[in-house]
Formats: structure tokens, C-alpha cells, sequence
């Protein structure tokens, strides 16, 4: 039975899917931290299929060789540091009101009649640099606002913003579900987000414009009083910075990482113009250039000191340690299932059966999103799953992308009560579940498939 287990095809996908079995009842039912549910069920399954503790853990002398710590620092490495000055980036662009000044200059630009339209706008543009909850901490007042001078139905307004906030969060970097996807399949931020624009863009259009103005019309939800008179009371008079300085800061980083992706292309090898925007391009450089921009053109010259500066960096940067250490628990999963076979094993299964990775990727995050609720633990895992299929399949680096995008969309799909954005969205909205059900449920599951549908065209012309 052993041997089965740990050197035939059957018993290899038979390990690999008891694992994930064990990882959903641990999160879902005992309700372990998915951190910890990863990293037990990763050292579970390698022993089951008879790695050997050295491989597994290291010795005294070479810790450094091990799964655990190739597993995490590999992965880390890579998404740590730009998930962090993202982090940063948001909040700053945040602080200093830039999503205020966004969204009300759109609601002026548009008019009353198309303020879902330019609360959608303002979420898929704001949705770059902030995580999907702060987006909607920031931007709901405005939305209760806005509904109340039009005097239509909360939902009408409030899911165009959420489409747009979603779709970043799922495909765009600098956030972490798609950076540590990257990360794990080993492809450039550059064509992650040429990608994400093309899957994100009319995933939003159809689920945060089409869809949102018809059911807009259909569940009809008065804005709760008591978060209007809130909104009123915390718009005050503050000094808001210029549009353009807020759309600037956040193109930065997304032009300079575009830049390096395609000044390789387009420029001669060992010139030392291609060196300056490999430089300037590198994810890391970028983000920390648009940082540095931010702190002094929305901080210190607007008035910030340097204990505000240094208290507002610190307070954004705690919660993204819980998030870190999902994605390194997820990055050692992926490493035992590389290192076990299952990864060859899978590979024959779907060569034999005939079924797509995009596809298989794609079912294989829905289900997992499903089943667990965290977008972020569907992605790693996901990628884990299907890196060592992709590492053998000889991928170009923008079909990776669409690895990626495809991954992301079904990290996405059918939010429901297991999901915290579910109860985010049915608290800050006044909507009862089965009003959320009927909204956010369905619009996500629209984002998520129309993205996926993107993914899978894109795959027909890119090679």
C-alpha cells in the first residue's frame, strides 16, 4: 500500500487529493488558521510519500536546504517586499484623501445620472493600490451619498465600485494573490498586469456595469440612515490633494514595470538604455520610487510629520504579516507536491485525458474558493497544484500570465458566507443575506467567469 501510494500515478493523485482534503476540513471545520492548516497537511503529505527528513527539514549543518525553508524563502523573496510597499503606497493615497478627490471628481465629471458609472471607475482605478476591505472602508460614503441624491436603490451604486475593487484585488499586482502566483510560476510582473488589464477590464464591464444596472433595478435597498448621517458628519473640509497627482502616483509603478518588461524587448541587449529601465522596471525599484513619491508629495508636503509618516506606515503594515505567512505556508505546499511526483503525475493525467492547464487551473482555484472562502489561500494552493504540470510544459512568459489570470478568476467566484468581503459587503450596504446572495454572490461569480472566458480566448492567439 505504501509503495502505491508513494511511487505509482494512482497513489500519488490519491495522496495529493486526501491532502487537500485534510487542508479543507482543517480551515473549514476546526477552523485552523489557513498559515498553520498549510504548513501541517505540506509536512503530512511529504512524509506520506516518503520524502526523506533531511529533503524535508534539513540537517544541523544545511537547514538551508530544506523544503520548509526553499518553500517559504523562495516565495517570499519575491512577493514580501512588493506586497509590502504596496501596502504603504495605499495607505498614504488613502490618508491623504486621493480616493476622496478621485471619486468626487469623477461623480462631478459624469453627472448624477451616470454616478454608478463613475463609482465604478473610481473602484477599478483605486482598486490598484489598496486591498479590496480598505477600498470599501474609504469609498462607501461617498457611495451612500451618492445614492441619496439620486434616490435610487444603494445597489445601483454600490456593486459597479465593488466589480471594480474585486477585479484589481483578483488579477492586478501589487496585490497578493497574483504577485505570489507570479512568484511560484516564475513570470514577470510586467505581463501579469498587461494580462490582468485585458482579463479585468470587461470582467468589470459586465458584472460592475451590464449586470450591476439590472439588478440595480430589481433588489431596491434604501442607504441605511445611520452610515448616511456618518458619511455627512466625516466629509469635513480637508485639503484634498490634485487629480492629477493621485493618477500619477499610482501610474508610476505600473509604467515602470511595463517599461522593463518591454524595453528588453525593444531595446539592444547590453545597452545602457535597456539597463536603466531594467533597473527602474524591477518591481521592487518601482514600487519603492512611487512609495518615496507619495511620502513627500502627500505627506510631508501636505503637512504630515515624520512620527504621522512612520505611524501610518506602521499601522498599514500589520496586517500584512497573516497574509505573508499564508503565502509562504502556500509556497511550501507547492514545493512538497513538486518534490513528492505528484506534479509529474498530474501532468500524465491531463496529458492523457486532454484537458487544458487554463482549465484545469480555473476549476481547480473555483473549488477551493468555494469550499474555503479565502481568495488568497485558492491561489497559492492552486498554483502550488499546477506549477510542476506548467515547469515541464515549457510556458512563454505571457501564456504563464494566463496561468495566472485564470487561477485568479476562480479565486474569485461564488462569494458566500464562508468569505469575510460577503459580510463586508452585506454590513457596509445594508443588505440582508439574501440580498447579498442575489448581488455580490451572483457579481462575483460573474467577474469570475468572464474573466476565465477572457483567460481562455487570449489562449487561442498567445503562444
Amino acid at each position: 500500500m505504501i509503495d502505491w501510494l508513494q511511487h505509482s500515478t494512482g497513489g500519488l493523485l490519491t495522496l495529493s487529493g486526501v491532502g487537500i482534503a485534510v487542508l479543507l476540513v482543517l480551515i473549514i471545520r476546526l477552523r485552523v488558521e489557513p498559515f498553520i492548516a498549510l504548513l501541517v497537511v505540506g509536512l503530512l503529505v511529504a512524509l506520506a510519500a516518503g520524502l526523506p527528513v533531511e529533503a524535508l527539514v534539513g540537517s544541523a549543518q544545511k537547514a538551508s536546504d530544506s523544503l520548509v525553508e526553499k518553500g517559504f524563502g523562495g516565495i517570499l523573496g519575491h512577493v514580501a517586499v512588493i506586497v509590502g510597499l504596496g501596502t504603504l503606497l495605499g495607505s498614504i493615497l488613502e490618508a491623504s484623501g486621493g480616493a476622496q478627490v478621485l471619486t468626487r471628481t469623477l461623480l462631478r465629471a459624469f453627472g448624477e445620472r451616470r454616478a454608478p458609472l463613475a463609482m465604478g471607475l473610481a473602484g477599478l482605478v483605486f482598486g490598484v493600490p489598496v486591498f479590496f476591505d480598505i477600498g470599501i472602508f474609504v469609498l462607501a460614503p461617498l457611495v451612500y451619498v451618492a445614492a441619496k441624491r439620486g434616490g435610487r436603490s444603494i445597489v445601483l451604486y454600490a456593486l459597479p465600485l465593488l466589480a471594480g475593487l474585486s477585479v484589481m484585488h483578483a488579477f492586478m499586482p501589487p496585490h497578493p494573490g497574483p504577485v505570489a502566483a507570479a512568484g511560484l510560476l516564475h513570470v514577470g510582473l510586467g505581463w501579469i498586469i498587461v494580462m490582468a488589464l485585458a482579463v479585468a477590464i470587461p470582467s468589470w464591464f459586465v458584472g460592475g456595469v451590464l449586470f450591476s444596472a439590472w439588478i440595480g433595478k430589481r433588489v431596491v435597498v434604501p442607504v441605511p440612515e445611520e452610515m448616511l448621517a456618518a458619511a455627512e458628519k466625516a466629509r469635513g473640509d480637508r485639503d484634498e490633494p490634485p487629480l492629477s497627482l493621485v493618477l500619477g502616483i499610482i501610474a508610476v509603478p505600473l509604467v515602470l514595470i511595463l517599461s522593463g518588461t518591454f524595453g528588453s524587448v525593444l531595446l539592444a541587449k547590453g545597452s545602457t538604455p535597456l539597463g536603466v529601465f531594467a533597473f527602474l522596471g524591477t518591481p521592487a525599484v518601482a514600487l519603492t520610487i512611487s512609495v518615496l513619491l507619495a511620502f513627500w508629495l502627500l505627506g510631508f508636503r501636505r503637512g504630515m510629520d515624520r512620527a504621522q509618516v512612520a505611524e501610518l506606515s506602521a499601522a498599514s503594515l500589520r496586517p500584512v504579516a497573516m497574509i505573508l505567512l499564508v503565502v509562504g505556508a502556500g509556497g511550501f505546499f507547492g514545493a512538497v507536491l513538486a518534490a513528492t511526483g505528484v506534479g509529474k503525475a498530474l501532468a500524465g493525467s491531463l496529458a492523457d485525458l486532454g484537458l487544458p492547464v487554463i482549465a484545469l487551473s480555473y476549476v481547480i482555484s473555483c473549488g477551493l474558493r468555494i469550499a474555503q472562502g479565502s481568495a488568497t489561500v485558492a491561489i497559492v494552493t492552486t498554483t502550488g497544484i499546477v506549477a510542476p504540470v506548467v515547469a515541464d510544459l515549457d510556458y512563454s512568459q505571457p501564456r504563464l500570465a494566463l496561468v495566472v489570470m485564470a487561477i485568479a478568476a476562480g479565486s474569485i467566484i461564488a462569494s458566500h458566507v464562508n468569505d469575510g468581503g460577503f459580510w463586508i459587503v452585506s454590513r457596509y450596504f445594508g443588505l440582508s443575506v439574501k440580498e447579498t446572495l442575489r448581488t455580490w454572490t451572483v457579481l462575483e461569480t460573474i467577474l469570475s467567469v468572464v474573466g476565465f472566458v477572457v483567460t481562455a480566448l487570449l489562449s487561442l492567439v498567445v503562444t
